[in-house]
């Protein structure tokens, strides 16, 4: 090939290369959508941890979405009242307060308290074991022990512990729902911090059976439902179940006493203040 060959190829080449240039440059100016500036200052206050609490892919997708209007600021349950203070701010809004929710873990038949039906020698996931014939427990309702909830948290807010089940640090929990999701039992659920009040156990086994899988879990036999009045507490499939809606702050006696397995549990921190109620009550 000779050089004016090459000169020719050269020049055509170059000017196609401008020529294309010139077009996207041109196209970039006509078609560029300018983005909304809030868009980034919503997603720095966002805590970054992509974890899907919302139901969208992404903390940067939840702040387009909040500043497209498709979202309320509250749809994201990691972020604190200070942030959500400070995004209020953003978009102009008045900042909505949310009760903290957090895990609440609803079994309690730990390695001591569950009985066992052999070795499990499957692989030591929770879905594993719960597709393949449920682990090494008895009972086909609880906690599987394997700790496939611990590795989906994003925020370290769960360990197991010796007994091989899940313990949550309200703390660090951000009611991400990540770990609900990933139990394929379902015994972890989200709850607001005023929720105290909880039948730990799944059991819908009889009476007779559920005892002979767990000493703690729930026999169905109704005392606690006798116990209170009628619609706080309901039997359904031989489950103790608490309607949150009706119980509220009502402050006469919890049935935690009446159960005989200890099923029903009442959190420390608000039995003490439920104790406080009660005397302020009895002193008007």
């Amino acid at each position: 090939m000779d050089l004016a060959s090459i000169a020719v190829s050269m020049l055509s080449m170059g000017g196609l290369g401008a020529l294309f240039a010139t077009g996207l440059v041109l196209a970039n100016k006509k078609l560029y959508v300018e983005e909304d500036p809030r868009i980034g200052q919503v997603a720095s206050l966002l805590p970054g941890a992509n974890c899907g609490g919302c139901g969208l892919p992404g903390c940067a997708n939840f702040a387009e979405n909040l500043v497209g209007g498709n979202i309320e600021i509250s749809g994201c349950p990691v972020c604190n009242d200070e942030a959500r203070a400070e995004i209020a701010t953003i978009m102009g809004l008045e900042a909505q307060k949310g009760e903290k929710i957090v895990a609440r873990v609803l079994c309690q038949g730990g390695n001591y308290e569950s009985a066992k039906k052999g070795e499990y020698l499957g692989i030591e996931s929770c879905t594993a074991a719960h597709i393949s014939g449920g682990g090494d427990k008895l009972c086909l309702y609880g906690c599987l022990g394997y700790g496939e909830c611990v590795d989906s948290c994003p925020f370290d807010a769960l360990h197991m512990s010796e007994n091989g089940l899940p313990v949550v640090d309200e703390d660090t929990c951000t009611g991400c729902g990540n770990c609900e999701d990933a139990c394929p039992r379902g015994v972890i659920g989200m709850h607001p911090v005023s929720h105290t009040l909880f039948v730990a156990c799944k059991n819908e086994d009889s009476p007779k059976d559920s005892r002979q899988v767990c000493i703690k879990a729930c026999v169905g036999c109704g005392l606690c439902v006798r116990g209170v009045e009628e619609g706080l507490m309901t039997m359904e499939n031989n489950l103790a179940r608490i309607d949150y809606h009706l119980y509220g702050t009502d402050c006469r006696e919890l049935p935690t006493e009446k159960c005989s397995t200890n099923a029903i549990i009442l959190l420390e921190s608000v039995s003490k203040e439920k104790s406080v109620e009660r005397a302020e009550m009895a002193e008007v």
